[in-house]
């Protein structure tokens, strides 16, 4: 049996990477998904591929940092399908540069796209949930939210205040009846496009001649001795949002293959 059959999706960040392997997935397990993106071209291929496979999907283009933006995609989810049921909040960027080098300007950029655009997102999706028949939200963080790194302040900061927001969301929304729930997923280094837009990686795939050898090399320091794969992700993502989790709320599964295990 289908673990969502009748459910209703929305994914932000749906177009590559964690969002567009949990789009997938959710539509597998028989959601119906709103494959949401800036990239609308992306979008609109994701949701092709899934209606492709059997699935039903559909593209809307959104930024989520425009609080308007997350207004009419919830309406157009419920306007579509007559409810939205679970929210994936997956959009973000990944940033890195000391602090003493970074501008107002790019930290703000960070602080909106993984951290406000997050808050909108809850915001208008639980409006929807509690007006219907509640749901359940998943918001990916990440390990580097609980583990620090160098020249990545904005990108800790912002991942590390997703995770209390979470928790103080999912307390909010257990008060009254329809229930929703909050979760956070905290993935580590995950092989996604989103790599090969910064510096430091492309300056790795000089020194070693491929990126391939860049994650062979990422590899060796996971103590599963692999790099994870979106669909690793994923399945977290689906196990939260599904029945399977239904008395599970404010928690926070670290699918990062050992790496927080030594902080």
């Amino acid at each position: 049996m289908q673990k969502l059959a009748g459910k209703i999706a929305l994914v932000s960040g749906g177009a590559s990477g964690i969002g567009k392997a949990t789009a997938h997935l959710l539509a597998n397990e028989g959601a119906r998904v709103l494959v949401t993106d800036r990239d609308a071209a992306g979008a609109e291929r994701v949701s092709r591929e899934i209606a492709e496979a059997g699935g039903m999907a559909r593209p809307y283009q959104l930024d989520v940092t425009v609080e308007s933006d997350w207004q009419t995609a919830t309406a157009a989810a419920v306007d579509a399908w007559g409810h939205l049921d679970i929210l994936v909040a997956n959009a973000g960027i990944s940033f890195a540069k000391p602090v003493t080098e970074m501008s107002l300007e790019e930290w703000r950029n960070v602080i909106a796209v993984n951290l406000d655009g997050v808050f909108l997102g809850v915001k208008h999706a639980a409006r929807c949930m509690k007006s219907g028949r509640g749901g359940s939200i998943a918001i990916v963080s990440s390990a580097s939210g609980a583990k620090a790194a160098a020249n990545a302040s904005a990108y800790c900061a912002s991942k590390a205040a997703v995770r209390m927001l979470a928790k103080t969301m999912a307390l909010e929304m257990s008060k009254d009846a329809p229930l929703v729930r909050v979760n956070t997923v905290l993935p580590g280094a995950v092989q996604t496009p989103m790599w090969n837009q910064m510096e430091f990686f492309q300056e790795q795939i000089r020194q070693l001649g491929s990126e391939e050898k860049v994650w062979q090399e990422w590899a060796k320091t996971s103590p599963l001795g692999r790099v994870a794969q979106p669909e690793d992700i994923a399945r977290a993502i689906l196990f939260l949002v599904s029945e399977d989790s239904s008395y599970v709320t404010g928690a926070e599964i670290a699918v990062d293959g050992g790496y927080s295990a030594g902080s």
